[in-house]
């Protein structure tokens, strides 16, 4: 990789309306802040059909047994092993379908690892012993310049997968990915801190990507979760109440029903609208790709 200008990048600037941020008051201090995360919403915004398009491309190779990968350091890389982590409790998803690789390892998440995000052979190995071709790799670089992510990403690219780059840099070389969603948050508040205005868009981005992903792979209806792995107290409820407002029963047989169904919500609410066995509901549901509608809907 070639030497890189860090000087140059749009997020090592400074934000000429915090420059006496050490003089400020913590209440002006936290509003000057609110006022900039407006940045990160609106870059978010901007890049909604970028987004738009690699979800498109994210949900054909998922269809076909691909996965996603998130990679990334230190902030990123945090944000990306949050996504996958929250993706089978909220989705059902596997832990194999969304994945996520941190430089510096399991420790990094938790303490910081310095200099990992360098090291190019770390990220094209990560990539190596994970992906195969038909995966999704989503590049997590606030920067766009990690070393660490730019040669997993160009691993990925040699396997057959799809690479995609999240960054807050709009100038990243051609080629870094295969696909970019950039968002233009601006500086920081704190020049240089990336966990801020940064980090909030690049949340926001993943959050949208596997939401949107898995809407269109049947693991919503409407705008509920009727996907989620009841395995808390909360969770136990929400599934309750999934099956006695969808599936038009009282609170005691929807208990019953989703006991038989071994905790599936929709498995189910199916079985309380068409009176079915839950092995009968199951068999509707594969037919309907998962998509509770249509498994409603299906004579």
């Amino acid at each position: 990789m070639a030497r890189i200008r860090f000087d140059r990048l749009p997020t090592e600037r400074q934000n000429p309306q915090s420059r006496s941020l050490d003089r400020l008051a913590p209440t002006a201090i936290a509003r000057l802040m609110n006022r900039a995360d407006g940045d990160a919403l609106r870059a978010v915004g901007r890049a909604a059909p970028t987004i738009g398009r690699v979800v498109t491309a994210l949900v054909e190779r998922l269809e076909r047994g691909g996965r996603l990968i998130f990679v990334g350091a230190g902030t990123s890389g945090r944000l990306g092993v949050i996504e996958a982590a929250e993706c089978p409790p909220t989705f059902n998803t596997s832990p194999r379908q969304v994945q996520a690789v941190m430089a510096g390892g399991r420790r990094a998440v938790f303490r910081s690892v310095e200099g990992s995000e360098d090291d190019e052979r770390a990220g094209a190995a990560a990539t190596r012993r994970r992906v195969r071709r038909g995966d999704v790799v989503v590049g997590i670089a606030a920067s766009g310049v990690t070393r660490f992510v730019r040669a997993a990403l160009a691993e990925a690219r040699r396997r057959g997968a799809l690479s995609v780059l999240v960054t807050c840099n709009p100038g990243v070389p051609r080629g870094a990915a295969a696909m970019v969603i950039a968002l233009r948050v601006g500086p920081e508040v704190l020049a240089g801190s990336t966990r801020l205005k940064a980090g909030t868009a690049t949340k926001l981005a993943l959050n949208t990507l596997t939401t949107a992903a898995f809407t269109r792979l049947g693991k919503v209806h409407g705008n509920r979760m009727v996907d989620l792995q009841p395995k808390s107290a909360k969770l136990r409820a929400r599934a309750e109440r999934l099956v006695a407002e969808l599936g038009r029963v009282g609170a005691p047989r929807a208990r019953r029903l989703l006991r038989e169904a071994r905790g599936s919500a929709k498995v189910a609410i199916v079985m309380a609208r068409r009176g079915e066995s839950a092995q009968l509901a199951r068999r509707r549901l594969a037919s309907a790709r998962g998509f509770l509608g249509r498994a409603l809907e299906s004579r």
